[in-house]
């Protein structure tokens, strides 16, 4: 085979069959293939699709490229979570331990982030010693002494995807549903779950910003996982406004021991309470996802998914004495600026966009792959959308390094906060379910 070739047939519309794909994987794999090719034939997807078998065997291939997880024993409680990601999304750090806590297995492999603020990954690493970088023995070590685990992509997982991810991500090749389908169900099948639940942003702050393109996507999913052994069931939500009450890596630590210990924002524990739901029910643990909601809250309430959290952070490296006080252990930035209410009224608006761009620029978040994020910087929102608030009541304050913000920094964040005199209703994050 030659690739010009098979980016031809790519090109002018037509089907790829498994032993091209492969031919791609493995050229991929073994840097055999040009990157100048790669993208040229990722370009090639994007104008024109791909149908669900080809899909699904590109994805088959994608999976198989690395360590795939085996799991001996009741496998349909093998499960996993993911998001598209948005600006406070913190959720997989309770939910992991929360379904653990009630009888689910979660061998969850996440990332780090190419956005505004950090990734999963990058939240758990503002806790010091907390080790990401695991494999096959490691993730099996965790899962069976603790119940979940959260270790990062690596090399050994589906190493195509790395390579693949990193030339879309300069080729403007990054949206297209095939190769984010590809990208996303290659790693959570090569877990070994058998029940995944996708949460896919919707909005301004979302890479999605349209419903009808995130149904489109959502349905991608559900085929290819379909077609790969797992059962995968999406929910659609909002993000126009920051999730909960804090953004940025450390302080979303901070949020996370908070919901943990039965405080924090409602915004954040009803996500972790809805996502967990769907799993609990489509694994059989409950009847209905309304049960699944109540039995995640318990897990809360207890202290069951508390205790758990704690196990898997002692399995993956943190010290007893960090977990003694992890608060007083994390890296917040030491100069802060405010805002405060202008008027007596009512939040009516947090730009999540505008906010996390801001925070970005400032370290909490990361342009490409090289760059290290300020676990330090981030934002607290003392003052959620539809609170009431008086005049001069503080509403939201950022954590930062510079000596002095800039006048057009200062505006910036100034403009991400709308006050209303009339009442404001509470944020409503899911859309629809799709399944």
């Amino acid at each position: 085979m030659w690739m010009p070739d098979i980016i031809a047939i790519k090109r002018d519309g037509g089907e790829l069959n498994s032993e091209e794909l492969q031919y791609i994987i493995s050229g991929i794999t073994s840097g055999e293939i040009s990157r100048e090719q790669i993208g040229a034939w990722l370009m090639a997807v994007y104008n024109n699709d791909m149908v669900l078998q080809e899909k699904t065997e590109f994805t088959r291939l994608m999976r198989d490229s690395g360590e795939v997880l085996n799991w001996p024993n009741d496998s349909h409680l093998y499960v996993d979570k993911h998001s598209t990601g948005g600006v406070g999304d913190k959720m997989s750090l309770a939910l992991a331990p929360a379904l653990a806590a009630c009888g689910l297995k979660v061998p969850m492999i996440a990332g780090r982030s190419l956005a505004h603020t950090g990734g999963t990954i990058d939240k758990l690493e503002a806790i010091p010693g907390f080790n990401t970088d695991g494999g096959k023995e490691d993730i099996h070590r965790v899962v069976n002494s603790v119940g979940c685990c959260i270790f990062a992509q690596s090399q050994r997982i589906t190493p195509a995807d790395g390579v693949l991810y990193s030339i879309r991500d300069v080729t403007a090749t990054v949206p297209s549903v095939p190769l984010i389908t590809a990208s996303i169900i290659s790693k959570k099948s090569a877990e070994g779950i058998a029940n995944l639940i996708l949460d896919i942003k919707v909005g301004r702050a979302a890479f999605m910003e349209e419903v009808a393109d995130a149904r489109i996507l959502a349905r991608s999913m559900i085929e290819v996982g379909k077609g790969l052994g797992m059962n995968v069931r999406v929910l659609l939500t909002s993000m126009d406004v920051p999730i909960g009450s804090h953004v940025g890596n450390s302080h979303e630590i901070i949020e996370i021991l908070d919901i943990l210990e039965g405080g924090g924002s409602w915004d954040t524990v009803s996500l972790i309470a809805i996502q967990g739901a769907h799993l609990l029910q489509m694994s059989g643990i409950v009847d209905s996802v309304e049960q699944g909601q109540i039995k995640i809250l318990e897990s809360i309430s207890t202290g069951a998914a508390a205790a758990t959290f704690r196990r898997m952070c002692a399995a993956q490296g943190v010290s007893q004495v960090v977990l003694e006080d992890i608060r007083s252990h994390l890296d917040i930035a030491p100069n802060s600026f405010t805002l405060h209410s202008a008027i007596d009224g009512w939040v009516e608006y947090i730009d999540a966009l505008e906010l996390a761009k801001v925070a970005s620029e400032l370290g909490a978040g990361r342009s490409s792959a090289e760059e290290e994020v300020d676990h330090g910087v981030g934002v607290t929102i003392h003052a959620e959308v539809g609170k009431r608030v008086a005049e001069g009541e503080l509403v939201l304050s950022l954590d930062h390094r510079e000596e002095e913000l800039s006048e057009e920094m200062m505006q910036r964040l100034e403009t991400c906060l709308s006050i209303s005199e009339s009442s404001v209703g509470i944020v409503e994050r899911l859309i629809e379910v799709i399944e």
